[in-house]
């Protein structure tokens, strides 16, 4: 047995050295970003060691070769955990993974919590800014047209550029040979600048050639951008040192941004530029549109996060000091694939904005060598996975980008796009609208005031109803509010809403109400009836009082007559019965005389019924009978050749007296009709002169008609001015004199029968 023992000791020394060697190992390619390489170290360790460590970078290992959905499973054992040594990019990291899948509620939750356990309300606050942000760009739908080009394989391609006839792009070859060196970051070829003809790109199995031989390296080669005139190109390259790779005291090779002329048909006299460090990466090119401006990317010291994107000036041969772009364009994560447009727009992509995952394409407007906020280009062209290297005509609206979303062909694919939208943000809003009625008339109300509230009841809008009774007001989505609807001897109204988060609907404000006009009428019509019901119900009781009296002196009458002796009995007799019957006929003619009151009550109420009815026959039967007698809207005009009148004056015109005396016939024909004449005028001159005008020519035809012999009581006068054109004249001389004739006329409304 001790035998025993000393081997199990042994054994398990031995199984414990062997983990430890795997696991430096692991961490030595981890640290060296040889990621591929350690995968399978970490997987193997994992299955019996479940430290922070190893499961954490194995997760990275597995985020930065893009497999997020080994990550997720990674990160979610730590994250749920409840290690609160986690660092925030875990936590970033995870959320990309599951951004990645379309989780973004749960993505969101994530962050929520992180920030709120170490009681960060700043980053609360800007998490929740850029989900709303997000929403408002998902708001404006596909902004692009994107079509996955043909020559994508199964490898990466991106990066594509134009180039005279060409498409030029960075992508590895398609049948690695067997010394090929493989990049230990995700075990794929260095890449290599290709170009295919621009006529060829959308034809399947077209020939791919390198771009240039003479760039050609066993090195990474890609971004390349050139001059207008063709005559220099910049693209990035490993650090080299006489063409073969270079490396820092800490054994890494950083990418840096090499220039080439091309002289007598070939690309030569490439040369580093001279901000390049074998310390930091310096990456991706991009030119201003005048080419005195290179943008570019790198994690050199001072920037905010792990890239920024830079500018340095371009005198010739001769650089300025790189500028970093500052919080507009940089966060403390990582921004890089500068490209700047015709119409002087920076575009870049970040994974620290509001995005739809992993990296998204940014853009921000370049105006006096100031930066605006970055903002989020929208669907479809940015997903849940690295969205870059994007490339716009600003004129055509087309160009290239480049994804390794879930659907292409390899890695990296090439997509081709074609901007159909404007990117506008905007923040989901919603419309309260509609019209302020009386209960009654059913008409419009001019002039109600509506008052916005919101949920607390603070008052946030007031506004006033138009001629036609309408309001309008505009309000966030998913929010409560209320509105209150008064005008002065009105009644007031109220409504409340609770808004969706359906963009630019319109929520129904329309109420009534009521004039306490009405009301007070009301009120009088109903303690009138009270009091002759409580007048009746006296007179009612009064009758039976006197029965009672009645009844009880004829039982005294009849009991006297009983003492008196037999020889009065038959004179008594009669006596009484004179007396009862005499009594019983007063009693009679008392109770038809109540009778007759009540029945004439019943029949007054009935007259006035049948009044009402015959006035709104009478009212029909003269609308059918006479065919200048209209209604229009809730009104009743008599309907006439318009009366004119010359400019700035009053006086009858002769062709209207006949026009005038067809009313005057009409009213004499309805003896109990009232009319008011509506006078108008054109926009000529100042208000307050056309009102006085029309209220003149108003007078001017009503004394007209009771000079034909109308009552003054049957015929009123109102001016309205140039309130009520048919032809509106904005400005005044938009309209000929005959428009303006239109506007000055009469109208006749019909106000009783």
């Amino acid at each position: 047995m001790k035998h025993i023992y000393i081997l199990l000791i042994v054994f398990s020394i031995q199984f414990i050295q062997a983990q430890q060697q795997d696991l430096e190992r692991a961490n030595r390619f981890f640290n060296k970003t040889y990621y591929s390489e350690a995968i399978p170290l970490y997987e193997k360790i994992s299955n019996k060691i479940q430290t922070q460590e190893v499961i954490q970078n194995l997760g990275d290992c597995y985020f930065f070769t893009n497999d997020f959905d080994n990550a997720q499973k990674q990160y979610a054992i730590l994250v749920h955990s409840n290690n609160k040594n986690l660092s925030e990019d875990v936590y970033f990291r995870y959320t990309q993974t599951l951004k990645a899948k379309g989780k973004y509620n749960e993505a969101n939750d994530v962050m929520r919590k992180f920030y709120s356990a170490s009681n960060n309300s700043r980053a609360i606050e800007k998490l929740e800014s850029d989900i709303k942000t997000l929403k408002n760009v998902s708001a404006i739908g596909n902004r692009y047209t994107i079509q996955n080009l043909p020559l994508n394989t199964e490898n990466s391609e991106f990066g594509a550029v134009v180039f005279g006839d060409k498409l030029v792009f960075a992508a590895v070859k398609k049948k690695p040979n067997l010394f090929d060196k493989t990049y230990k970051w995700n075990n794929e070829l260095y890449l290599n600048l290709v170009s295919i003809p621009l006529k060829n790109i959308n034809v399947s199995d077209s020939s791919i050639t390198y771009f240039s031989k003479d760039l050609k390296s066993p090195m990474h080669e890609s971004n390349a951008i050139f001059t207008k005139d063709g005559k220099f190109m910049y693209f990035t390259r490993n650090n080299s040192n006489n063409g073969s790779r270079a490396k820092n005291a800490d054994k890494i090779s950083n990418i840096q941004i090499f220039r080439a002329e091309f002289v007598k048909d070939k690309w030569t006299n490439i040369t580093a530029l001279p901000f390049n460090s074998p310390n930091y990466s310096v990456e991706h090119p991009a030119l201003s549109p005048d080419e005195k401006t290179l943008y570019f990317a790198s994690d050199m010291p001072g920037t905010l996060g792990s890239f920024d994107i830079y500018k340095v000036s371009i005198e010739g041969t001769t650089y300025g000091t790189p500028i970093n772009l500052g919080e507009n364009i940089n966060t403390s994560k990582r921004e890089q694939f500068p490209f700047v447009s015709k119409d002087n727009k920076l575009y870049f992509s970040s994974n620290g904005r509001e995005s739809y995952g992993a990296l998204d394409v940014f853009v921000s407007d370049i105006q006096n060598n100031s930066y605006s906020k970055a903002s989020n280009v929208g669907l479809p062209l940015n997903s849940g996975y690295d969205d870059f290297a994007f490339t716009i005509n600003s004129d055509t609206k087309e160009g290239y980008f480049s994804s390794d979303r879930p659907g292409g062909k390899g890695k990296d694919d090439i997509y081709s796009l074609k901007e159909t939208k404007e990117l506008i943000i905007e923040d989901c809003k919603q419309y309260i609208a509609g019209i302020i009625t009386d209960t009654d008339s059913h008409l419009a109300l001019k002039n109600a005031t509506v008052v916005l509230k919101n949920s607390s009841n603070q008052e946030l809008e007031k506004g006033i109803t138009d001629a036609d009774g309408k309001f309008n007001f505009t309000i966030e989505c998913e929010s409560n509010y209320s509105i209150v609807a008064t005008k002065e001897n009105y009644t007031e109204n109220s409504k409340s809403f609770h808004s969706s988060a359906e963009r630019k609907k319109s929520n129904d404000g329309s109420m009534d109400i009521r004039s306490l006009e009405i009301i007070k009428k009301e009120e009088q019509i109903a303690f009138e009836k009270k009091k002759a019901d409580d007048l009746l119900k006296a007179q009612q009781l009064k009758a039976a009082e006197l029965v009672s009296i009645q009844q009880k002196k004829k039982a005294d009458a009849i009991a006297l007559q009983e003492k008196k002796t037999a020889e009065a009995n038959a004179l008594k007799q009669k006596k009484k019965e004179d007396a009862i019957a005499l009594e019983e006929k007063r009693l009679a003619n008392l109770a038809t005389a109540e009778q007759l009151k009540k029945e004439k009550l019943e029949a007054d109420k009935k007259t006035k019924e049948i009044a009402a009815a015959k006035k709104k026959e009478k009212t029909e039967a003269i609308v059918a009978t006479e065919k200048d007698v209209v209604k229009d809207k809730d009104r009743l005009i008599i309907k006439t050749d318009p009366i004119y009148f010359d400019y700035n004056m009053w006086y009858i015109r002769k062709e209207s007296k006949k026009i005038l005396n067809r009313v005057a016939e009409l009213m004499n024909k309805y003896p109990e009709m009232v009319v008011e004449i509506g006078s108008h005028t054109d926009n000529r001159g100042n208000a307050k002169f056309n009102e006085d005008l029309s209220q003149k020519r108003a007078d001017a035809t009503r004394n007209y008609i009771i000079e034909q012999g109308i009552p003054k009581n049957r015929i009123y006068a109102k001016g309205y001015g140039e309130s009520v054109p048919i032809v509106k004249c904005v400005p005044e001389d938009s309209c000929d004199e005959e428009q303006h004739e239109l506007n000055r006329r009469s109208e006749f409304v019909i106000k009783n029968l």
